[in-house]
């Protein structure tokens, strides 16, 4: 199968392609690489099977010849990270639900199947925990930036859904919720990389808000493994799944393994949101996926846990800080 990655230059992306090659599927990959980096794909130009084209997900001229091109498309291209949600709004909207859009149509021309990957945010400040796929998203006011981008993800599914529904285009949804791993940047806010690279420069961990906060990490392998298998799956179309891990851990807590784990002796400290983002953010207190749909589906169960995700985060940083280092010439 060739298949169309957007997106494919991004953390998530990269791991996919690189999941999609190793089992002898070629790739095209979309990317504009305003957030995704070329060094996640640089390795895979060698190989025939791939092929990265550098344009936007909104021009609908490229992603019609791409989709034409292949068999079926994982749709990950987005805006990354609660930073440039809260600081570039605009382009968090137009890129989310224009580049969404564009792509549903292509796939629905050429009647090629695809998976959209959307995000846990879309269930805001829900109080029951876990959140399973049918629950109610409780979203804050228009007022606060900061639920753009769930609501723009949240838009992404309606449409999604609806063309399956009108159309019966396949279409699956899979809610990502954190995705860890090698490659991935905290200059976005991604907190496990962040939090790693304070602490191997010996610079203040710090944690945003008083730290009681709770997040479930997902090893970026076992969710790509997810991916790959709902995309093919004939039970997975017209519907929704969480992928994830179910582990609950503070963001406390979390800064203190990372110290642990990197043999740091950087202290911690608290940042308020507003100093970290902007007066009036708001985040939610726990954010745990319900895995049971996915389980009953695929046998989905995440292999890795958060201890072999800071090993394995960890000696990644610890290898880019040794090439940024090294001598050239």
């Amino acid at each position: 199968m060739r298949y169309l990655v957007t997106g494919g230059a991004g953390f998530i992306g990269g791991h996919l392609i690189e999941r999609l090659l190793e089992q002898g599927d070629t790739v095209l990959a979309l990317d504009d690489l305003s957030t995704g980096r070329y060094e996640n794909v640089a390795e895979l130009e060698s190989d025939p099977r791939f092929e990265l084209r550098v344009a936007s997900v909104i021009d609908h001229r490229v992603v019609e010849a791409c989709v034409q091109e292949c068999g079926a498309v994982f749709h990950l291209a987005s805006a990354v990270g609660v930073r440039l949600v809260v600081e570039e709004p605009v382009k968090t909207i137009e890129t989310i639900v224009n580049g969404t859009d564009v792509v549903l149509r292509a796939c629905a021309r050429y009647r090629r199947p695809i998976l959209i990957t959307s995000t846990s945010e879309v269930y805001g400040k829900g109080i029951k925990v876990p959140f399973s796929e049918g629950d109610d998203c409780v979203l804050g006011p228009t007022t606060t930036r900061r639920w753009a981008y769930a609501c723009a993800k949240a838009v992404d599914e309606f449409l999604a859904l609806a063309f399956w529904h009108q159309s019966r285009l396949p279409v699956v949804v899979a809610r990502l919720f954190n995705t860890v791993g090698p490659r991935q940047t905290g200059h976005y806010g991604m907190v496990i990389p962040r939090f790693v690279e304070q602490a191997l420069a010996g610079e203040p961990i710090t944690v945003y808000g008083d730290g009681t906060q709770t997040r479930c990490f997902g090893h970026v392998a076992d969710v790509v493994s997810a991916l790959v298998q709902l995309i093919v799956h004939p039970r997975a179309r017209g519907d929704v799944f969480n992928i994830g891990n179910d582990q609950e851990v503070t963001i406390l807590e979390l800064a203190e393994r990372v110290r642990a784990a990197t043999g740091s002796t950087a202290p911690i400290r608290l940042v308020p949101y507003r100093e970290a983002y902007t007066e009036g953010f708001e985040d939610m207190k726990r954010r745990v996926p319900d895995l049971t749909k996915i389980r009953r589906l695929i046998g989905y169960e995440p292999t890795r846990d958060l201890d072999k995700i800071l090993v394995d985060v960890i000696a990644h940083a610890i290898r880019e800080r040794e090439l940024r280092s090294a001598p050239r010439g």
